[in-house]
């Protein structure tokens, strides 16, 4: 009587075959490695929002030096067969397997909630911050009664119950209390963390991105009007678009397995907005008139960039209210300022990001009535362009 007919005789299992298993999984690596050859290169990953690495020349030089090497792991790396369905499945065992509730610098909360990491703020940060304050304490200084400054807070000091279970972020309303009193020295500041956290059973921020909804922004700019005396924009007579689908930076960084997309709901406006070429100090030269939402970053993964189709040195919107407004910013400001257009005849919008001179010359040459700065409280405290606020004319400069 054979061993086979024992087993079977038996019921018991047959021996194992660890070559067999040894075969099914080299030919599995080997299908990748063939596929990984033939498959079309990807140029650039939408999910990850950056460039993917591609294969490097060779040379002597980088062989020896190991730069070679390097680019070719990376190129690896990047051009891995199924590359997302990896990391997705990564992300779902480090959360699931290993309780990992941190991944690239965000942390993920409870209900898909997604929140940049804070836990400290270094001593260069907080020496930009100073800079910063005093740029825009002296800038409104030269221009009394006319400078508003409205700083928005990050989603987690209005959701803190949203943050996993004892993250160490640091204390942003003790830092929030002591900007506005230094900048409220100078100018008119909007503190928008009572009015948010009152209104946070609604749609305030996205869950997989760092910015604030459409609505959120609405919300700042009721309380903008209702500072200035201003009848705000009827949403009720105008009627909205939802984007469905929306896979912001938080998701980009983190991919988050289980992750519940957003949307965006805004208003089709028909406000033409003009961008420019900036020239010099003062000297603009018109690039292209559009809608001030460019819809067709709708259908991109950078969904939020339709609003004044990025953030441009130096663009008019125009209104069909009454006066005028420059409008100092980042990236917050860009569903925010859509609105104006019911208040304002004209709307000027510069990110310093992107804008080289003072703003001194352009106030006077534009004659805008007020001025609004606004950003989110992150950018603000590290961002390093903030005191080109405050940087002098090239008339100025040149006299000195």
């Amino acid at each position: 009587m054979s061993n086979q007919y024992v087993y079977r005789k038996a019921g018991r299992p047959k021996p194992s075959r660890p070559g067999a298993v040894l075969l099914l999984f080299v030919i599995i690596l080997a299908g990748l490695a063939v596929y990984g050859i033939f498959a079309p290169k990807r140029e650039t990953s939408d999910l990850e929002n950056r460039r993917l690495a591609q294969m490097p020349a060779f040379s002597a030089e980088g062989l020896l030096d190991g730069s070679w090497a390097e680019d070719f792991a990376s190129y690896l790396q990047d051009q891995m067969p199924f590359r997302d369905g990896w990391i997705n499945a990564e992300s779902a065992v480090n959360n699931l397997l290993f309780g990992k509730v941190e991944e690239s610098n965000i942390l993920l909360g409870k209900d898909g909630w997604m929140f940049t990491r804070l836990f400290t703020v270094s001593s260069s940060t907080q020496d930009q911050l100073q800079r910063n304050l005093n740029a825009v304490t002296e800038f409104a200084s030269r221009y009394p009664g006319r400078v508003t400054f409205l700083l928005a807070p990050s989603a987690s000091v209005i959701y803190p119950e949203m943050l996993p279970l004892g993250a160490p972020m640091v204390d942003e309303n003790t830092m929030l209390d002591e900007i506005f009193a230094t900048v409220g020295s100078a100018a008119e500041v909007i503190d928008l963390r009572q009015t948010f956290t009152d209104a946070k059973d609604q749609y305030l921020y996205f869950k997989t991105d760092h910015h604030w909804t459409p609505q959120g922004a609405y919300l700042a700019y009721e309380q903008f009007c209702q500072r200035k005396g201003l009848t705000p924009f009827d949403c009720s007579a105008h009627e909205s678009v939802t984007i469905p689908d929306f896979y912001g930076t938080h998701y980009s960084a983190a991919r988050r397995w289980n992750v519940q997309p957003d949307s965006i709901t805004y208003y089709p406006l028909d406000n033409p907005m003009t961008v420019y070429q900036i020239d010099s100090e003062a000297q603009y030269t018109p690039l292209y008139t559009e809608p001030m939402i460019n819809t067709e970053k709708f259908a991109t993964r950078d969904k939020y960039a339709a609003f004044l189709d990025g953030n441009n040195g130096y663009s008019v919107i125009e209104g069909n209210g009454e006066g005028s407004i420059l409008v100092v910013k980042d990236s917050y400001a860009n569903s925010f300022v859509p609105y104006l257009t019911e208040n304002y005849a004209k709307i000027g919008v510069v990110d310093l990001r992107n804008f080289n001179y003072g703003l001194d010359s352009t106030i006077e040459a534009e004659g805008y009535d007020q001025i609004l700065v606004l950003y989110n409280f992150q950018t603000f405290i590290a961002d390093n362009r903030v005191v080109y606020i405050n940087r002098p004319t090239t008339l100025e400069t040149q006299a000195e």
